[in-house]
């Protein structure tokens, strides 16, 4: 459990308070290389938020795109967006404005209220809406991740702190996590009186509760915001940016710092003043929850979260009494291995494993949320021949991910113990952020053995032996490699050397990759490695 260990100060002495319990905690710590955001409930780490000026955060960007070509096959077209790569525009991201008929009503319904063919009816193809060298209007909704470029959409949304205007909506939808259908109707007609024409608006969660005078001040600010846009938009040669989206302290201050933080701490001095003014502004009432942190002991350090970003490169995540998780993951779907480990319980075998399971699924959906895991992952947890285990396990899981800010779905557990589940995917998850692919294994997480090697090297210099009149080598590897086969009795270099009448001289480098080799010609010193590498 992470402590909140601050300490005041007074003029006379230092004093040292007990640490008080805060439900919910930000705590921003800025730099100018990196700003990161941990968010801590019940004392433990959450979720973490990175943002860096080479790789500034693209999602809810709008850009004034042009169309380098449309694939009718894909149904979908790929964007110059001025980034260098290329962006991806389904036709399901086409508003319905694009894809309607001349002379036709455009028309929107509420998601519960219409079948799926009848919504789709006037869907049509991407080669009837788009043309090569068309300009639009679009909006990042999914970050370059490795080798794919952003995915954007046209149907445009612009956030508040308790609205998202939609430019060309035409309904008032409200947040599902408000749940009181009276206070639905509410937020409904007062949003509605200030609403003007040719906009939809999605009430948010912060909202409940709110007057009218909340509502009057947001709606203004973005409908003035979507003015400037389709001023600049107008004025712009494609491909240009026209609108960033706030940075990600500001964006947290606007989506996360509501009336449920109890508390947000930032180290910078700068970002705290931007803070206190954006408070003041949108929601007085929160000023006293804002600190400043002014002390010599780095702010992450005093939460004890620097041990925690560390452990988020881990495979393997060892849980209180003796449980452990295996998670793998790969571009395509992440896979969580649930295992007893050293846990071996007081109670039956079906009821120990029970109860791993069930403490595993609460760190499982921690770690989901803390990597900023999304994609399709799979849950291995350890089988359970009870039904009735198998839906409590599914409830429990279900429970843990309800604070969850993305969207997700879970299916419940099978008969063989797995639990598939999707989470909307924005970014790259975090471990993609902190680590680079390693350049000897190319993402296997294995290199190739000793033995694998050493063959491989043999079969070089029989294929040299035949194929070239050169007597004289140069074999240069990793002394990793040369303890197997350069060194002691069974010096399977000598051996070869002899076998084969050439001369090798074995060349210890520590900057070759540990399951390769090279080869050089002793008296050109020219490398031939690729010359018979088959």
């Amino acid at each position: 459990m992470i402590k909140n260990p601050l300490v005041w100060f007074s003029k006379e002495k230092e004093v040292k308070k007990e640490p008080q319990k805060y439900s919910k905690e930000i705590v921003i710590n800025a730099s100018e290389y990196e700003t990161r955001i941990a968010i801590l409930e019940e004392g433990r780490l959450m979720e973490l938020l990175i943002e860096r000026p080479d790789k500034e955060r693209m999602a809810g960007d709008l850009y004034k795109a042009k169309v380098t070509s449309v694939l009718p096959g894909m149904q979908a077209a790929f964007l110059d967006i001025g980034t260098g790569k290329s962006a991806f525009l389904h036709v399901s991201d086409i508003g319905w404005h694009y894809g309607s008929q001349e002379g036709e009503e455009w028309e929107e319904f509420e998601e519960d209220e219409a079948p799926e063919p009848e919504r789709h009816r006037h869907r049509a193809a991407i080669e009837e809406i788009l043309k090569k060298g068309d300009e639009l209007l679009i909006q990042v909704v999914k970050e370059q991740i490795g080798t794919k470029g952003p995915r954007v959409t046209t149907e445009l949304s612009l956030p508040g702190r308790f609205i998202v205007l939609i430019p060309g909506g035409k309904l008032v939808r409200v947040s599902k996590r408000i749940s009181n259908w009276a206070e639905k109707r509410r937020l409904k007609d007062l949003v509605m009186r200030h609403l003007p024409s040719g906009f939809g608006v999605i009430i948010r969660t912060e909202a409940e509760g709110k007057e009218e005078g909340d509502f009057t001040a947001d709606t203004k600010s973005l409908v003035h915001l979507w003015k400037k846009i389709t001023r600049l938009a107008r004025r712009a040669k494609a491909p240009a940016l026209i609108h960033k989206e706030s940075g990600v302290t500001a964006g947290i201050i606007r989506d996360l710092f509501t009336s449920d933080v109890d508390r947000l701490v930032v180290d910078n001095k700068e970002e705290f003043r931007k803070i206190m003014r954006y408070v003041k502004e949108v929601a007085p009432e929160l000023r006293s929850k804002v600190a400043f942190y002014n002390e010599p002991v780095p702010i992450l350090d005093l939460y004890g979260i620097e041990p925690e970003i560390d452990k988020m490169l881990e495979r393997k995540i060892w849980l209180k009494r003796g449980v452990y998780l295996i998670i793998d993951q790969t571009e395509a779907l992440v896979t969580v291995d649930v295992n007893t480990g050293r846990f071996v319980g007081k109670d039956s075998q079906e009821q120990t494993i029970f109860k791993a399971n069930m403490e595993a699924s609460k760190e499982i959906a921690r770690q989901i949320r803390l990597r900023d895991i999304g994609g399709l992952i799979i849950i291995d947890f350890i089988d359970m021949p009870s039904r009735e285990h198998r839906r409590r396990l599914f409830e429990e899981f279900k429970n843990h991910m309800r604070h969850d800010r993305s969207k997700y779905a879970i299916s419940p557990v099978s008969e063989f113990g797995l639990i598939e589940m999707t989470r909307e995917r924005i970014r790259p998850s975090l471990m993609f952020t902190f680590s680079d692919p390693c350049p000897t294994c190319s993402g296997l997480g294995r290199i190739l053995s000793k033995e694998t090697i050493a063959t491989k090297m043999e079969r070089w210099f029989r294929r040299a032996k035949a194929g070239s009149s050169v007597k004289s080598y140069k074999l240069v590897i990793h002394p990793y490699l040369a303890e197997a086969v350069a060194d002691g009795a069974g010096n399977r270099v000598a051996q070869l050397s002899k076998a084969l009448r050439l001369d090798i001289d074995v060349i210890r480098d520590t900057f070759t990759s540990p399951d390769s080799f090279r080869v050089l010609e002793t008296d050109t010193k020219k490398e031939v490695t690729e010359l018979f590498m088959k």
